[in-house]
């Protein structure tokens, strides 16, 4: 019997927590609104669709699992990437360019999916393991249902952070840029911001500040400021808020989910754009994960994802493209980003 199950750890601990639902399916959602006054981990879609639901795993086995020997796992064997080229992309880039310069959008995000294949299947709790070292910044999660199947995700952007006595924090993460020589020793303090990166990250806090607005008062943001999530950095401004109850909170999560972060602006019109038009269904990715309810809640964007069957990954990148973006710029962030995982995976190009 296929058991589901979860596990993840917080950016910067030392141990990981397995959740395991060892009776029946995880509950399947198909509103953010219906996690109301639940709890579980939770796992949801980009688009929420009767086949793609939100996913909750009932907690019935959690487990503590130490990290300490995650720095010393076995070679994994050399890897080929067998799809996913730039030929699909840059038809969906002139489409979805095309509506910017019409003034559809003020921004969209565009993301692609490559399939890397290696000689043996590599056992999935091997991999969360490495990413875990490799990335102790990031949010790690490996989640695996019968639903989804099995997504490991290494992300920096926090979609819905419990902080307790009704504190709460989100943020808005937008902006890319790689770090290279130098800068690879630092935290990105040596980077200079673009306005179309500056640009693209106020979107999305802009857009935050008013969903915000509709469920508290109490709320500041602090930034943006610059942020690294492996050879990449970021710009990030925090959203500190306080709720009298945690009654509607799936409600706020509806309203925050997606952000322009991983769609567009405007959201609606950019969300059903993207879910008609992108190449390759998205999928778990760029949806959202983690502990929820009980005073546990850590949900996270599944960024930097990707899903495994077998002996092949397909991994997942996207990027926010504005007016003034260009297919080669937004073409090799995408890579960047995909490398988060090809490292899990340890490709090597030939």
């Amino acid at each position: 019997m296929f058991v589901a199950f979860a596990i993840y750890r917080l950016p910067h601990e030392n141990h990981a927590t397995l959740v395991q639902q060892t009776v029946g399916k995880p509950a399947e959602l198909l509103s953010c609104a219906e996690l109301n006054g639940k709890r579980g981990f939770v796992v949801a879609p980009f688009e929420v669709r009767i086949d793609q639901p939100i996913l909750l795993i009932h907690p019935d086995v959690t487990k503590v699992v130490p990290l300490e020997d995650s720095l010393s796992l076995p070679k994994i064997p050399r890897t080929t990437r067998v799809s996913g080229t730039s030929n699909s992309y840059a038809i969906d880039f002139a489409s979805f360019h095309a509506q910017l310069e019409q003034g559809t959008f003020r921004k969209i995000v565009l993301a692609r999916c490559v399939e890397e294949e290696t000689e043996e299947p590599l056992p999935p709790m091997e991999l969360f393991m490495r990413a875990c070292a490799l990335y102790p910044r990031m949010f790690i999660s490996l989640v695996c249902t019968p639903k989804s199947g099995c997504w490991l995700s290494a992300t920096p952007e926090i979609l819905l952070d419990h902080k307790g006595d009704g504190l709460w924090q989100t943020i808005a993460l937008a902006g890319t840029m790689k770090l290279e020589g130098e800068q690879l020793s630092g935290e990105g303090e040596t980077v200079n911001w673009s306005t179309k990166n500056i640009q693209e990250q106020r979107y999305v806090a802009t857009y935050i500040a008013e969903c915000l607005e509709q469920y508290t008062s109490d709320f500041h943001e602090e930034g943006p400021y610059t942020v690294r999530a492996a050879d990449l950095v970021h710009l990030r401004s925090d959203f500190n808020f306080s709720l009298p109850s945690d009654d509607r909170i799936g409600d706020l999560l509806q309203a925050l989910h997606p952000t322009p972060a991983v769609c567009g602006i405007p959201k609606k019109e950019a969300f059903q754009f993207i879910v008609r038009n992108e190449y390759a269904p998205r999928r778990y990715y760029s949806g959202f994960m983690g502990p929820w309810g009980g005073g546990e809640t850590h949900l996270y964007v599944s960024l930097r994802c990707m899903n495994i069957n077998g002996n092949h990954y397909h991994l997942y990148a996207g990027g926010g493209l504005l007016k003034d973006s260009t297919m080669e710029q937004e073409w090799q962030e995408t890579e960047a980003k995909l490398e988060t995982m090809r490292k899990c995976i340890a490709i090597r190009k030939t």
